[in-house]
């Protein structure tokens, strides 16, 4: 596959005018050049790169930070601050999660995050210290989890007779969701969060399970209230 055409320009800013240089160098890395700067150049510099093929547009933003493509529940990952600015000398850092900041001992441009669980998802940021306007985008951090605090609901509740419609449902907290199949006396009955039987009669008595949950449904063909159990 052969590397696509890209052509460049930077939008010169009236105040920037004769200060600027944008070029390529034989490796295919943009560089921007901004001389004489002063306090009124402060602020974020993006590149943005348009090719000539579909859907290869790219945007590309500085002090970003790396996050390991998968984090599992109980791993501990390391979160990276890069930036390619020139730093003169031990540069502190500030990592801000959901937009407030982490604790103040945390100075390095690593963060560990030990051991994590699903209360560690959130967005990150980065910033070289005392400079949160000019922070990282925020990356979100999704840590992945099995299913825990799984439950059946039967809808209606209380008496179920022949005639009826019920519908049983799952729930449970996963990341990502999990997905739901049903059994009825160790058969598959159906998939989906939601099981629904219509105009139900006596042969749809028994246990339906989905994960580690289950419900012992009777149906009465009389008024008399029917045994209805959860496990």
């Amino acid at each position: 596959m052969g590397t696509a055409e890209v052509d460049y320009s930077y939008r010169e800013k009236k105040k920037e005018r004769g200060r600027v240089q944008f070029f390529q160098n034989k490796e295919g890395m943009f560089f921007l050049r901004l001389s004489n700067v002063t306090h009124e150049d402060e602020g974020m510099y993006c590149l943005r790169i348009l090719t000539d093929v579909e859907k290869q547009r790219f945007l590309g933003f500085p002090g970003f930070y790396s996050i390991p493509a998968e984090i599992m529940e109980g791993e501990s990952p390391v979160l990276f601050c890069k930036t390619t600015c020139d730093l003169s000398g031990k540069t502190n850092f500030t990592w801000y999660k959901n937009g407030k900041r982490l604790s103040e001992r945390i100075v390095s441009e690593q963060l560990l995050l030990p051991s994590v669980s699903s209360d560690d998802t959130g967005n990150y940021s980065c910033a070289v210290r005392d400079q949160k306007h000019l922070s990282s985008p925020a990356v979100t951090l999704s840590v992945r989890y099995p299913p825990q605090s799984v439950s059946v609901s039967i809808s209606p509740s209380g008496v179920i007779v022949e005639g009826d419609s019920v519908t049983l449902s799952c729930s449970s907290d996963s990341n990502p969701p999990g997905d739901f199949t049903w059994f009825k006396g160790g058969q598959y009955a159906g998939s989906g969060r939601i099981y629904s039987v219509s105009n139900i009669s006596s042969d749809h008595s028994g246990e339906y399970k989905s994960s580690q949950t289950s419900a012992l449904i009777t149906v009465e063909n009389t008024s008399a209230d029917p045994d209805i159990h959860m496990d």
